[in-house]
């Protein structure tokens, strides 16, 4: 297994870099950083658009942990009469709503008959840039 990449001491500026900046520092292991409970803890691949203002994008790798309690605001992976989805979890006048973040995309009003089931809360994201 090859060695975890170091992570820079500072951050990368947006803006003007500075010269003086130190550029390595000690490894940085992505598990740590994005895995709190290793054994509740899964990837999935996002697919759609329906998240993207919660800054997931198609293709996206989601950080899911089962051992969560999902929350009303909760970015959570959901499966409804068996079909995957990922929402924002809500609760409102009309009941429990999963909501995405684009709004070219409605809302999933659960109504009396359907299967709901919350199998994580999203608690990170991995997001490749594609190259031109």
């Amino acid at each position: 297994m090859a060695d975890n990449p170091p992570l820079m001491e500072s951050g990368a500026s947006c803006g003007f870099p500075s010269p003086a900046e130190q550029y390595a520092s000690t490894p940085l292991d992505l598990n740590t950083l994005l895995v709190k409970n290793p054994e509740a803890t899964f990837f999935v691949r996002a697919e759609g658009n329906s998240m993207t203002g919660a800054g997931i994008q198609n293709g996206d790798i989601l950080v899911v942990d089962r051992s969560l309690e999902p929350a009303p605001g909760s970015i959570v992976i959901a499966c409804i009469d068996n079909e995957f989805t990922v929402k924002y979890l809500r609760q409102d006048q009309r009941g429990t709503v999963l909501e995405p973040a684009n709004p070219e995309y409605p809302a999933l009003i659960l109504v009396p008959g359907m299967e709901l089931r919350i199998f994580g809360v999203v608690t990170g994201c991995i997001h490749q840039f594609r190259q031109p």
